[in-house]
């Protein structure tokens, strides 16, 4: 009798070792939630030109000017710096942009924002950016939009001449071309 009460035992101490060892802590959601756009926009669309991922930062009571200050380079949304992969050759400006895997830096302005596409990729913030890397960058005038988003967001549009990359967070919106 002793012999089965320890064999039970020694089973069921197994057991929820066993299974305390095979679960699976998960995170909530990130309070800042990755996303991507890319265009063409359609899912059934699998010839993509440009996608950009990045993530979604909310303003939560918070300025603009506090979360991406004016005059500094910003990783352009939360957490990693936003990664922008092109497909194809594009221009920024004027100038070329191979197809391949960039970081999406911005610097905020009053009037207008620079927008960069840096070499650099895996990249945390925007705390090791690095002039020297940069392949291309313009600025693009800041226009107001009627209504405020709380989170961060990015929208590819259809142009003549290629594709526009829409920013918009709070009441703050830009236009960015990429050119074919």
């Amino acid at each position: 009798m002793n012999k089965s009460i320890i064999t039970i035992v020694g089973f069921a101490t197994m057991m929820f070792c066993f299974q305390t060892a095979i679960a699976q802590e998960f995170k909530g959601l990130d309070k800042s939630p990755m996303d991507a756009t890319a265009f063409p926009s359609s899912y059934k669309e699998s010839n993509k030109l440009v996608k950009v991922t990045y993530s979604r930062p909310q303003l939560n009571g918070r300025s603009l000017a506090d979360l991406a200050p004016n005059g500094k380079v910003w990783r352009t949304g939360a957490n990693e710096a936003a990664e922008i992969t092109f497909y194809v050759d594009m221009k920024l400006g004027n100038k070329t942009v191979k197809a391949g895997t960039y970081i999406l830096y911005t610097i905020p302005g009053d009037k207008e924002w620079t927008v960069i596409i840096n070499k650099d990729i895996n990249v945390w913030g925007s705390y090791s950016y690095d002039e020297s890397k940069d392949v291309a960058r313009t600025t693009v005038p800041l226009k107001e939009g009627k209504e405020s988003l709380e989170a961060f967001s990015m929208a590819f549009e259809e142009a003549t001449d290629g594709v526009h990359l829409h920013l918009g967070w709070g009441t703050m919106r830009l236009a960015v071309p990429f050119k074919k």
